[in-house]
């Protein structure tokens, strides 16, 4: 980054620091190094200076639980370098660690050794966010939360169109993904200058990472034109980003209107099907997410719509996550979540039909039927609070025209193996599935000279079929636990794998999601870890430019591996 931004972005760094009471403190429940309320072997020779602690870890989904395990909290970029230094002397490995929002084991593997591993918590310090107005960027250290950076976009009147719906996402932790929104130009838009539809790796113009320069670990910048950035995009956490500078656009006031009374045949028709269709909503605004609860009839749709002046109907807001009802269960769905992991399996249908008629009450309730207000606030409505799901699926990458039938065809495959398993007294299935589109990461949408797209993004372009310029992304929800559901994301995996090929479409995997399903658990297939997933990022694009290419990037820049666990390990050998 130019060296005035670098000391924006330092000073301001630096007074959020300032502005903490107690800048050592380790976090409320946290046990300090040295302290005799530590259970687990210190490690030797840690760099001074540094808070460490042995804290408790958990993922989004409470799938992966770790009662104790040293992390430390490094308050500038230099504490990083001296980490990368310290692991690479002792042995260790260090995983970044954001707001473990996600399901994939990229930070920590459920029973793998943790002996030598440290965690690292970047949002303590590293949050700095400094507003660039006359190039229309920001500079985000690697803990900075989506809401935070948004915000002070919004201050300056500038905005991103596509937008993962939690807003407590670090933004180091989103890029690593390629984390993505429900966003396409709506038939006749013409974006903004700055906008990109695909995924929010494809913002960024440049980037500083702790890498190996062929002596020790140090920081360096990339920037958005050098090829080596491309693997460092969209990386699984096999490098440390410690800030990011990423493009914007001028910020939008959108319209959201839900609707609960379009019935699933209707609403997941058939190409140019009549009636009120996720097509021709798509065709109309550009941006629309279905939730279909299970052995419901009738999906919740959210259509949101550039809207500068507020409809008379709509109800002005002036922040985010307006869906309260979705954060607070009603004590039925609590009892029936207790049933459901408790193996009472067969109550799936009414756990369906509680939520389908809790959202439909508290859309009235609150008066979310028809939201007007800036575009963060009707686009972050995912809190932590927020039933935890486990999740398996992927994305679809065809053309928008085939969009229609890229849902059409899965909601009929889904709709007949729920019936056929409730046929034979099993529900491997009780969450709902989550339908949404957003673009590519096209090279074209950065506002700066760029080398090309994110190298394996879900969202990255396939130059031998140049129509496929949509991500079409089917999800299906569980309660963890549920006997038969890894089973069935598995059957579901196989059979979108082999449905959407040839010259209409290929299916890509949603890195923070589920895959690689065993009948028992995920990210077990070897064969899709260790081939079938690598080969999707070699067919269509060049040799110069594929997985083997990426990996061979994350070997020169970490050749000791301090940024890996076991299944890095083995998907990037």
């Amino acid at each position: 980054m130019p060296e005035l931004n670098r000391r924006q972005f330092i000073a301001a760094g630096a007074g959020a620091i300032a502005a903490a009471s107690v800048l050592r403190a380790v976090p409320a429940g946290a046990a300090p190094f040295g302290s005799a309320d530590t259970t687990i072997p210190a490690p030797p020779n840690f760099p001074a200076g540094i808070p460490l602690y042995q804290q408790r870890y958990q993922n989004w989904s409470k799938e992966i639980i770790l009662d104790a395990i040293w992390t430390c909290s490094p308050t500038s970029p230099e504490d990083v370098v001296a980490l990368a230094n310290w692991a690479h002397a002792n042995g260790y490995r260090i995983r970044p660690r954001g707001a473990m929002h996600g399901w994939t084991p990229l930070t920590i593997v459920n029973g793998e050794p943790i002996d030598r591993t440290v965690l690292v918590d970047t949002m303590v310090h590293l949050n700095g966010i400094v507003v660039h107005p006359g190039d229309s960027t920001v500079t985000a250290g690697a803990g900075a939360t989506l809401e935070a950076i948004l915000q002070r976009l919004e201050d300056n009147g500038l905005g991103w169109a596509c937008v993962p719906a939690p807003g407590v996402l670090s933004i180091a932790g989103a890029l690593a993904v390629d984390a993505h929104g429900a966003a396409l130009p709506a038939v006749g838009e013409s974006p903004p200058v700055g906008t990109t539809f695909g995924s929010l790796s494809n913002l960024i113009t440049s980037l500083t990472a702790v890498v190996w320069d062929g002596t020790a670990y140090s920081l360096r910048t990339f920037d958005r034109s050098e090829p080596a950035i491309l693997p460092l995009l969209a990386h699984l956490g096999r490098t440390f980003l410690t800030s990011v500078t990423l493009q914007a656009s001028a910020n939008t006031r959108m319209r959201c209107q839900s609707y609960t009374d379009i019935g699933w045949r209707e609403m997941f028709g058939v190409p140019g099907a009549p009636g009120r269709t996720f097509e021709s909503f798509l065709d109309q605004t550009g941006r629309a997410e279905a939730i279909w609860y299970p052995f419901t009839e009738n999906p919740w749709l959210k259509v949101w719509s550039i809207s500068p002046d507020k409809p008379p109907t709509a109800r002005e807001v002036t922040g985010p996550y307006n869906y309260p009802f979705s954060d607070n269960l009603p004590e039925i769905a609590s009892d029936l979540i207790g049933q459901l992991t408790a193996g009472n399996t067969f109550i799936a249908p009414a756990f369906g039909q509680v939520f389908y008629g809790t959202t439909v009450a508290g859309l009235a309730a609150f008066g979310s039927y028809d939201l007007w207000g800036w575009a963060k606030d009707l686009q972050f409505y995912i809190k932590p609070s927020t039933l935890l799901l486990t999740e398996g699926g992927g994305a679809v990458i065809t053309s928008r025209s085939n969009v229609a039938q890229v849902v059409h065809d899965f909601t009929v495959w889904f709709e007949a193996r729920v019936a056929y398993y409730q046929s034979i007294g099993q529900y491997p299935i009780n969450g709902p599935v989550e339908i949404r589109c957003c673009g590519m990461d096209d090279p074209s949408d950065v506002v700066v000279d760029s080398a090309g797209a994110p190298t394996i993004s879900a969202m990255r372009p396939r130059p031998d079929h140049p129509e496929w310029d949509t991500a079409v992304w089917l999800n299906v929800l569980g309660v963890p636990n549920t006997p038969g559901m890894f089973a069935f994301y598995r059957e579901m995996e196989q059979w979108m794998r082999a449905h959407y090929s040839g010259a209409c479409a290929t299916f890509r995997p949603e890195w923070s999601k589920g895959w690689a399903f065993s009948p028992e658990l995920p990210y077990k297939d070897a064969e899709v870890i260790e081939s079938i997933l690598p080969n999707t990022y070699r067919q269509g694009v060049p040799n110069s430019d594929n997985w083997d290419t990426a990996r061979a990037t994350y070997n020169t820049l970490d050749p000791h591996r301090i940024y890996s666990n076991t299944l890095i390990d083995q998907l990037l050998p």
